[in-house]
């Protein structure tokens, strides 16, 4: 039996994650329910936030978990099916390419989401407890602020500090912080909205 060389697993790991990540989500429950182009609504992004101006929060919250699966299910398969990967180097990568995948779906000509919810669901498959807090303070900011990007935006800064605080593979913190920089910049246009005060708000 030909063993199989160590890069390859990155590749072939990489490939299906970014496929997975791909898979739009939003975009397809829109369109099933409302025959509608979720790109040409709202933001026009295809992620959670933009389903819930459309379909309403009960869609805003399926499409929210069905991302976080998203994002778990590789990296899951990437840290139990690699092994002797004690570095954790093809889940890292890929974590990495879940995310890309999601902003930059090879299914809907690299127009995505801004994948917080696919991110989060990384970090659960990389530490589950790290997610659960991130889970619980992406809520909190949430809700007390009414802006879900404020809380995307805070929870995943929050990310890499407890992944380092908690004693993770280091392959897990450098994922993490670029996982953040990765998803603020993809919330640049929020930010400016934030700075004018008008971003919409989740609930009035």
């Amino acid at each position: 039996m030909v063993a199989i060389p160590f890069w390859a697993y990155i590749l072939i790991f990489a490939v299906v994650a970014y496929l997975i990540g791909s898979i739009p989500t939003g975009y397809l429950i829109v369109k099933a329910k409302t025959g509608q182009d979720i790109r040409t609504i709202g933001s026009g992004s295809t992620g959670a936030t933009n389903v819930k101006r459309v379909l309403g929060k009960k869609w805003f919250f399926t499409v929210m978990i069905l991302d976080a699966i998203k994002g778990m299910v590789p990296v899951l398969l990437a840290k139990y099916l690699t092994f002797g990967d004690k570095l954790g180097l093809v889940a890292v990568i890929s974590a990495v390419m879940v995310i890309i995948g999601h902003s930059k779906p090879l299914f809907l000509g690299f127009k995505g989401g801004k994948s917080v919810a696919s991110g989060i669901g990384t970090i659960y498959a990389l530490n589950f407890y790290v997610g659960l807090i991130l889970t619980v303070v992406w809520s909190i900011i949430t809700y007390f602020t009414k802006y879900v990007s404020v809380g995307s935006i805070i929870a995943l800064i929050c990310a890499p500090f407890l992944m380092y605080f908690l004693k993770n593979p280091i392959g897990y913190t450098v994922y993490a912080a670029i996982a953040a920089i990765y998803i603020v910049y993809l919330h640049r246009e929020n930010i400016k909205r934030l700075l004018k005060g008008t971003e919409n708000k989740v609930r009035n």
